[in-house]
């Protein structure tokens, strides 16, 4: 059983701008920087085991600021990267292809990126992270910083869903889920709590990942 901390990265002015980020390593905006600070202030009185995050910069200097209160490394895992848009890469939605961009929104388990990567494909890594975390990290309580599609799929995953609930799950800027795990067991202590941000949650639309 590990108790798991996953966390969303603060955000970057292409999550401002609503540009498809993907694998490119944008830095945080300077509300991101805020609101990483804000985290890290959060967590700061738990106890956390081990630090661990996807190696792009937006998500390993969210978890460097509250990794210092602990006086722990971060670990990077490239299974953690966010998901491959391929040629989408820092465009905007209205300078992708129509068709495609309203089968991502309608039924986004049916898309695969051009020159990138589909929803399962994410799940195949993550499944791999997941399966040592619970090996490796047996009893202890571990923070996890990753990116939105990373993380709504391991939450689906976790939750018994099939990747086609995939925008039935949100993700804000340096939200907190909490969860307890085993192989055969889930327990949901709460899901996207941004409480420290000063809110429960935003209306803000998500325009690109």
């Amino acid at each position: 059983m590990i108790k798991l901390i996953l966390l969303r990265h603060g955000q970057t002015n292409w999550n401002k701008e609503g540009r498809y980020q993907g694998q490119i390593d944008t830095d945080l905006s300077s509300l991101g920087e805020e609101q990483a600070s804000k985290l890290a202030l959060a967590l700061k009185p738990l106890k956390i085991d081990y630090f661990i995050a996807s190696p792009l910069k937006r998500a390993y200097e969210t978890a460097c600021k509250s990794a210092k209160y602990h006086d722990l490394e971060v670990l990077k895992d490239e299974r953690l990267l966010e998901i491959n848009h391929g040629t989408w890469e820092g465009k905007l939605s209205s300078e992708i292809d129509e068709d495609l961009l309203r089968l991502w929104k309608n039924a986004p388990h049916l898309v695969k990126m051009p020159n990138g990567e589909s929803l399962d494909d994410i799940l195949a890594r993550v499944k791999l992270a997941l399966d040592e975390y619970l090996a490796k990290y047996d009893g202890k309580t571990i923070a996890v910083f990753a990116h939105d599609a990373v993380n709504k799929v391991l939450l689906a995953y976790v939750l018994g869903l099939e990747l086609s609930s995939f925008w039935n799950i949100t993700q804000d800027n340096t939200c907190i889920n909490v969860l307890e795990l085993s192989k055969d067991f889930t327990k949901i202590i709460t899901l996207n709590n941004t409480s420290h941000l000063g809110y429960l949650f935003t209306d803000e639309i998500q325009k690109g990942l």
